[in-house]
């Protein structure tokens, strides 16, 4: 189960409110954006403060915010909002690139992976592209207390890490920002590359490639049926 402590607002799965406004897009956008036509209309399901949000839109992208936390939309600017979660989302409208961001994929819950990985689904068009961010199975294998970084006052550390069970990690980040801290304690379900083929597939869609060097991110695509 995720939690979080910390100054201010925490959402439900223990993300700190005031932290994520602290910080930037890194190259989520970047990623996104090379993924997906110009213009493309996209769906973001978790979107948080709008870190990512905000980056897409400054590239010419038309969003969709979708957070289940009404804090976190609170601040999103430019975009479509929508307070909802995501495994219960259906809007009934399709786009050409659906985001699934925040390692959810890695939920050990293997009924709400999948019930996240259908929302992806149902909501992407023909032709389209579902872009996920994931832990590969090799992350998990580095993972160990005080891995992390700092950036002048911003600091993003791993505090604790216990494999509970051969392929299920419980680790505890901690977030500070000059003297303020919180904590943000998940697990994490470590998975093959057949593995994951097999959970995609549960939701009709199929891995078209890996977007990034380190393989956090993929662009999955729907099945195209047999006979067309």
């Amino acid at each position: 189960m995720n939690t979080g402590t910390g100054p201010g607002a925490i959402t439900p799965d223990g993300s700190p409110v005031e932290f994520y406004l602290l910080l930037d897009a890194d190259d989520e956008a970047e990623v996104i954006a090379s993924a997906v036509p110009a213009g493309a209309s996209l769906l973001e399901l978790g979107s948080g403060v709008g870190r990512v949000t905000h980056a897409l839109l400054a590239k010419g992208l038309s969003v969709v915010a979708v957070d289940e936390s009404a804090e976190m939309l609170a601040h999103v600017r430019g975009a479509e909002t929508v307070q909802a979660r995501v495994q219960e989302l259906d809007l009934g409208r399709r786009f050409d690139g659906v985001v699934l961001a925040s390692f959810l994929l890695n939920t050990p819950d293997d009924d709400l992976r999948r019930a996240f990985l259908a929302a992806c689904a149902r909501h992407v068009a023909p032709g389209g592209s579902v872009l996920v961010q994931w832990q590969p199975y090799e992350t998990h294998e580095r993972w160990a207390p005080g891995m992390g970084r700092t950036t002048g006052p911003i600091g993003i550390v791993m505090d604790r890490v216990e494999r509970v069970e051969p392929r299920l990690f419980s680790a505890t980040m901690r977030y500070t920002h000059g003297e303020r801290a919180w904590t943000q304690s998940f697990e994490s379900r470590q998975f093959t590359d057949e593995e994951l083929a097999a959970e995609l597939g549960t939701a009709g869609l199929v891995l078209d490639r890996f977007l990034t060097e380190d393989r956090s991110w993929l662009r999955a695509v729907p099945a195209v049926p047999a006979g067309q």
